[in-house]
């Protein structure tokens, strides 16, 4: 019937995204390695599901620039350069500053923020950023990717814009793959993580965008000395 076919179809997109999510999360983790490879076969079965659903699912992290497919071998987690991670950086910096930009020429959000919905969401990815913070401090790095990227996401999508949420979204996965692959190597990050989260939330409550503009530049040269030095090593 076709109410159950379409039922079927959304219970496997569901479950595509589940395992791609899943996936991702264990490339940030660092337990899946730049160069370690495995099969649409291996993943189902440490999953318990069909071989569709898994295959879908790399085929998208393979989209997205995590993962790379091996003809007729499997797949393997992507390996950054350090080009990549200035690249991804600077391509960053360029929507970021854009953003800025229009909240400068009188973006809406300007005129909303004393507006109690979107007064509400920007306190809440001050919550965010405030965990974030907590997480860099302990230097916990799984926890603070995890805050980061929804801090980063839910104040991109402020902004109205839901392509350029997706869009920043994707870079930040992608950046945070870069940059996990280096960190994974230091025992302890306590000191060594950004944590300006809540003074970005406070200048855009504040419409002040050149402190929101050297707090962005702060946070993305942080991680470029600290990435640097770590493959300089």
């Amino acid at each position: 019937m076709p109410g159950s076919s379409g039922n079927g179809a959304v219970t496997r997109s569901t479950l595509r995204q589940q395992i791609a999510d899943a996936l991702r999360d264990e490339v940030l983790a660092g337990r899946l390695q730049p160069g370690q490879e495995f099969t649409v076969k291996e993943i189902a079965e440490q999953y318990g599901v069909s071989a569709t659903p898994v295959r879908e699912a790399l085929v998208d992290l393979s989209a997205q620039g995590l993962l790379e497919a091996d003809q007729h071998r499997g797949f393997h987690v992507h390996e950054y350069s350090l080009a990549d991670f200035r690249s991804m950086t600077e391509a960053r910096s360029l929507v970021t500053d854009g953003m800025f930009q229009a909240l400068d020429a009188g973006h809406r959000i300007l005129q909303e923020l004393d507006e109690p919905r979107t007064a509400a969401a920007v306190a809440g990815v001050r919550r965010r950023g405030e965990e974030a913070q907590r997480a860099a401090t302990a230097g916990d790095l799984t926890v603070l990717i995890g805050y980061d990227l929804r801090f980063w996401r839910e104040l991109s999508v402020l902004f109205g814009n839901p392509y350029l949420a997706d869009f920043l979204h994707r870079l930040r996965v992608q950046t945070w793959v870069c940059t996990v692959q280096h960190l994974r190597r230091l025992t302890d990050l306590r000191g060594r993580l950004w944590s300006g989260h809540p003074e970005v939330a406070d200048a855009l409550y504040e419409r002040d965008t050149r402190t929101a503009r050297e707090l962005l530049a702060a946070y993305n040269g942080h991680y470029l000395t600290l990435v640097e030095g770590l493959t300089a090593d």
